[in-house]
């Protein structure tokens, strides 16, 4: 294991990484002092779980009374009694709320809305998730305050230098990334400024994992061998899957030798499959009622899927009392008897979807992969280990597992991400550009298709509109400080039309190498974020257009910094000869074309 730092910095400051899982979060955090070696530290502690001191996990579920207020959180939600409460006082749970984030293009077939449980009357998913992190930035404080000497003096000297490290799937994109910091400001994490938003930072979970993998100790054979690994983190909503190689042991170095996937193939699935099993068999059942299949699913969530490890074996649920027995759904006195067969049905598909993926990435990967690191809470499951293990010994692969809680994973591997930033290369997942207008070219086959879009510009030329630019392509390998850019130009009548400049960004998802036309595949075209720049000191260089009509030509850069985990893009131009670069903001763009 690799020692951490003395932190450089100037003043004290804390980081706080917050991982809300589908299932359970967890929260990890840091106290940065100038000259002093961090010490990563998770929350150990929460209310509710008071007699289980240091179980760093809490479930991520909220009751919310029927005026919108928040009744309780986490492992206060679940305690003993709480569903007879929930009766009396007409409260709404809420579970699995982090799914209704995800992308809409992620494993759509797999997993639909309505599946999942709905979010409280009048909640949307920002206001649940905002909810959630502030319930868990206060039990944060309330652990700092209570754990450390004098932890409330400490809390006031960095409560306004606080760096939060927010993790979320390898699938999530920049649409969930800005939707999660709106949520960090919703819940008082940070202010609404620009100061703020920049105290809000992001990590893939599959590189959180490969930090924490790192940092306890399980990847120091294969640092010391120079092996590249595949971290599995099988979680309650995705199986995020990533490919790392190990370039320098001093310091040490990791660059990214595959795109990262993501699956919806995590432990909840597994739930889906049950409950839908369930329902079928105990269709004409007189314990087939809504009631007894949910007090089946919670004793099933809680006690009969996390021990399961063997089909040659029978599982049972337990539910009702000792008088509920039906001979022909296999019920008796009060517990339902599942064959082996049919317990191993609801994880198979979970199963071969992440073996399907292992086999993709490590095909697709750019150096061989020998061993494969498990974590996440569904890692725990004994089935899925064993299983696992047994596949991927066929092809070749050698599977580990921490032994130490797994569930942690991600809260303190985001921590190490912030204090040692350990990837210093990643592998793009699609491709990005941005769409504009191109010279009319009558030789060219696909510009007289398009004949009839035709648009003429203030200077006389033709062109046609839905041109893809591509400005950075899947399968590139960026550094962690690289930048690609483009430039364009943009035509007005006006001079005052460019004194403010916009573009979209867009996201290609399909499978062609080269995307020229939108046309050809709308679907496959998505809007990552709009960049806009203030431009009205730019030089408008005038020019006469063929019918002595005067016009106006400005010519600016987009620029992608592109090898950090949160792309971030800008327009770039030149003002009295000095470069100036334009931030982000969600603006409508106007029609450009591409600087040859």
């Amino acid at each position: 294991m690799t020692s951490l730092q003395k932190y450089q910095g100037d003043v004290r400051k804390l980081v706080i990484a917050i991982d809300v899982g589908t299932t359970y979060s967890g929260v990890a955090y840091a106290v940065l002092d100038p000259g002093v070696v961090p010490n990563i530290q998770g929350v150990k502690r929460f209310p509710g779980q008071e007699n289980m001191a240091g179980d760093s996990k809490i479930p991520s579920i909220l009751y919310y009374r029927r005026d919108g207020t928040v009744h309780s959180a986490g492992a206060e939600a679940a305690q003993p009694g709480m569903e007879l409460e929930a009766e009396d006082e007409d409260l709404q749970l809420v579970s699995w709320f982090k799914l209704h984030l995800r992308p809409e293009q992620l494993d759509s077939g797999e997993i639909k809305r309505s599946e999942l449980p709905p979010l409280p009357d009048g909640k949307t998913v920002l206001d649940v998730f905002a909810d959630f992190l502030s319930y868990l930035f206060a039990c944060t404080k309330r652990y700092i305050c209570q754990t450390h000497a004098s932890g409330e003096s400490l809390w006031s000297s960095v409560q306004d230098r606080i760096e939060f490290v927010l993790s979320h799937p390898n699938g999530w994109e920049g649409l969930q990334q800005g939707k999660m910091r709106q949520a960090a400001v919703m819940a008082g994490l940070i202010p609404d400024t620009l100061e703020g938003h920049e105290r809000v930072h992001f990590v893939t979970e599959g590189e959180a994992s490969l930090h924490y993998c790192i940092r306890s100790g399980l990847a120091t054979d294969i640092i010391a061998d120079g092996q590249n690994v595949m971290i599995v983190d099988a979680g309650g909503g995705t199986v995020d899957i990533s490919s790392y190689s190990f370039t320098s042991t001093c310091p040490l170095t990791v660059e990214e030798i595959a795109s990262a996937d993501c699956i919806m193939q995590g432990s909840t699935r597994v739930n889906v499959r049950a409950e839908n099993f369930l329902h079928k068999l105990l269709k004409d059942s007189a314990y087939g009622n809504e009631e007894d299949i949910k007090a089946m699913m919670d004793y099933f969530d809680k006690s009969t899927k996390p021990i399961f490890k063997d089909k040659k074996e029978p599982s049972y649920i337990k539910f009702g009392s000792m008088k509920c027995n039906d001979p022909k759904v296999n019920i008796r006195r009060g517990q339902l008897m599942l064959t082996g067969t049919d317990m191993e049905s609801f994880f198979m598909s979970s199963l071969s979807s992440i073996v399907a993926t292992v086999q993709s990435q490590r095909q697709a990967a750019s150096s061989p992969v020998s061993t494969v690191f498990l974590v996440g809470g569904f890692a725990a499951s004994p089935w899925l280990y064993a299983n696992l293990q047994r596949e991927l010994h066929t092809l070749g692969l050698s599977l580990c597992r921490p032994d130490t809680h797994t569930n942690k994973a991600v809260a303190e591997g985001g921590v190490s991400f912030y204090l040692e930033h350990f990837v210093s290369a990643r592998i793009m997942k699609m491709t990005y550009g941005t769409i504009i207008g191109t010279e009319f070219n009558l030789p060219d086959p696909e510009h007289k298709a398009r004949m009839h879009k035709r648009i003429v510009r203030p200077s006389g030329r033709i062109m046609l509109p839905d041109y893809f630019s591509a400005i950075l392509t899947k399968g590139t390998r960026v550094q962690g400080n690289e930048v690609k850019s483009e430039s364009y130009v943009k035509e007005a009548r006006e001079a005052k039309t460019l004194d403010t400049m916009s573009a979209e960004i867009t996201c290609y998802r399909g499978s062609k190498r080269d995307p020229r036309w939108v046309d050809v595949e709308p679907e496959c075209f998505t809007t990552l974020c709009t960049v806009f720049a203030d431009t009205s000191k730019v030089i408008k260089a005038p020019r006469i257009g063929p019918n002595g009509a005067r016009h106006y030509v400005q010519v600016f850069d987009i620029v992608l910094m592109c090898g950090l985990t949160e792309l971030q893009a800008q327009i770039r131009w030149k003002e009295n000869g000095e470069e100036k670069r334009g931030p982000a903001k969600i603006v409508y763009d106007d029609n450009i074309e591409q600087l040859h």
